[in-house]
């Protein structure tokens, strides 16, 4: 895997949005927060046009992304928020000049889908806090999107879960948000899990397709050489007038039961204010006991 240089101070970020809309007015507290730590900030030149729920059309949110991926002067791109959208243009961009000089691009959620392609381009990418979160973050989790942008290390250790499944593994850091991997199933930026820690978190969805998809990841062979896994926030999720009967995460604990790699509940990444940076792609140490650790 290829590491993207270490930002200094100076350098140029850029936000563009591969999804939602954004306004000026909410990215304000970003801007300052960036330019408090030293950095440029460079808007997308479409940024902040409209198409329904979008931020532009397709053809617009590809173009800021290509922009940004080809221009020498940007060092990292934050993606400003998540939503809906990245799926639409992943197919417009050309990555062949990006994978000979990359840098950070960095997000979560609906940014699942840059975090495979890039994973599957042999870059790492940073899931990370996103500018339209920066108010309600903690600070750690701000500190650590810098730290990881400046090229400082990352250490995490969290506490305990009663789901969790003690052991020690290593490797390849992947996955995302579980709803952008289950629809990314079949097609080129597919999840690789051949040895690999998987990542995965979600917001917002009804339990009974929580089970679905961890059915349809399972069924395909997701799980079958997975050297770990990492469960973040699940967040907000829903139930229908008859109960599905189990949480989300008593859902996804089950569905693991079957395998012999440890598995880690409740890891502060994801859509909770707490949302800690992992470097996609990156060779991972976890360790799931009573204190439990990951290391990069």
């Amino acid at each position: 895997m290829i590491t993207p240089p270490a930002l200094k101070s100076g350098d140029t970020i850029a936000i563009i949005s591969t999804a939602r809309k954004i306004s000026r007015e909410e990215l304000e507290p970003a801007v300052a927060e960036i330019t408090k730590r030293g950095f440029k900030v460079l808007f997308g030149k479409n940024l902040f046009e409209e198409e329904n729920q979008f931020s532009g059309s397709d053809t617009q949110r590809a173009e800021d992304l290509q922009d940004c991926m080809d221009n020498p002067k940007v060092k990292a791109i934050l993606c400003a928020r998540g939503g809906y959208g990245t799926v639409r243009i992943i197919d417009k961009v050309d990555f062949s000049r990006f994978a000979n000089s990359p840098k950070w691009i960095c997000g979560y959620s609906d940014v699942t889908v840059l975090h495979n392609k890039l994973c599957n381009l042999g870059v790492e990418s940073l899931h990370s806090t996103m500018p339209v979160n920066f108010t309600t973050n903690t600070p750690e989790a701000l500190d650590g999107l810098f730290d990881a942008l400046m090229g400082k290390s990352l250490a995490y250790n969290f506490e305990s879960h009663p789901y969790n499944k003690k052991g020690v593994a290593e490797g390849k850091l992947n996955g995302g948000n579980l709803s952008m991997l289950y629809s990314q199933t079949g097609s080129n930026t597919a999840l690789q899990t051949e040895g690999a820690i998987l990542f995965i978190e979600d917001l917002d969805e009804y339990l009974y397709h929580i089970d679905r998809m961890m059915y349809n990841l399972k069924r395909n062979g997701y799980f079958e050489n997975l050297a770990g896994v990492i469960v973040g926030g699940m967040s907000d999720m829903n139930d229908n007038t008859i109960p599905f009967g189990k949480t989300a995460d008593e859902i996804i604990r089950d569905h693991f039961a079957e395998y012999d790699f440890p598995v880690c509940f409740g890891f502060p990444a994801g859509h909770v204010a707490d949302n800690r940076s992992l470097i996609m792609g990156r060779e991972v140490k976890l360790n799931v006991s009573e204190n439990s650790s990951l290391y990069f």
